[in-house]
């Protein structure tokens, strides 16, 4: 069903690519909204489908995984609220590289091409507005394929937990004020994103700890020095 009466509006106002949008546009971005619920362990879509919408997370954790030819998935990229994927198989009208699967039940807006690509023809506000977003989310993946090559792994990891701590609010759980964020996976998933092993990020966290960098709480990781997990990741964020 359409949802101008359940999270469209919020989906439309809060997300980067069409926050500041004239009135009229964003009203018209609204009207063609549709907002789902997902399960934890739901599959949004899967590699190979053919893709006919855009989404864009509302509220819960997706995580975007790829294939290899030995049958291992590859952890990708985790999404949060916000954040919008399957726009590149929509524009180019071909089938999904990735699978889009939900690690934190939420709310899911999607946007069906045949609504979407009309407003984009007729609105240059929202197109300007569409590259714009689209050119830095691949300025950040041409970064963090970058990172991967030239950086050790603790920068790495520092860049990933200062991404996190940027991306998902930093909860406060822990007492003194010290900002605390999740990890979104399992260890072996988490450092899978960062090209590494699950032995070696509990090393890093350890070493990380016992400087005094961070104060691990099972998944959740509370940031004692953030000045120095910056000052170790060169100021990525």
């Amino acid at each position: 069903m359409k949802c101008s009466a359940c999270g469209a509006n919020s989906c439309i106002r809060e997300v980067p690519v069409f926050k500041g949008l004239p009135e009229v546009e964003r009203k018209a971005v609204e009207a063609i909204v549709d907002t789902r619920h997902y399960m934890r362990g739901s599959v949004i879509f899967r590699e190979g489908e053919p893709s006919d919408s855009l989404y864009i997370v509302r509220s819960g954790l997706i995580k975007l995984t790829q294939g290899s030819k030995e049958g291992r998935q590859h952890v990708l990229r985790f999404l949060f609220p916000g954040d919008y994927f399957g726009q590149f198989a929509l524009l180019h009208q071909k089938k999904n590289y990735v699978n889009a699967e939900v690690v934190e039940g939420g709310g899911i807006c999607r946007i069906h091409r045949d609504e979407f690509l009309p407003l984009l023809e007729q609105s240059a506000a929202l197109s300007y507005s569409f590259l714009m977003s689209l050119s830095e989310q691949l300025h950040q993946a041409d970064e963090q394929a970058g990172a991967m090559h030239i950086l050790e792994v603790e920068k790495r990891l520092a860049r990933l937990i200062l991404y996190l701590y940027s991306r998902n609010d930093a909860d406060l759980y822990v007492t003194e004020g010290n900002p605390v964020i999740q990890l979104p996976a399992a260890k072996k998933e988490v450092a899978a994103m960062i090209g590494t092993s699950a032995e070696t990020l509990s090393r890093k966290l350890g070493k990380f700890e016992a400087g005094r960098m961070i104060a691990m709480h099972r998944r959740r990781v509370e940031i004692l020095d953030i000045g120095a997990l910056r000052e170790l990741a060169e100021h990525a964020y």
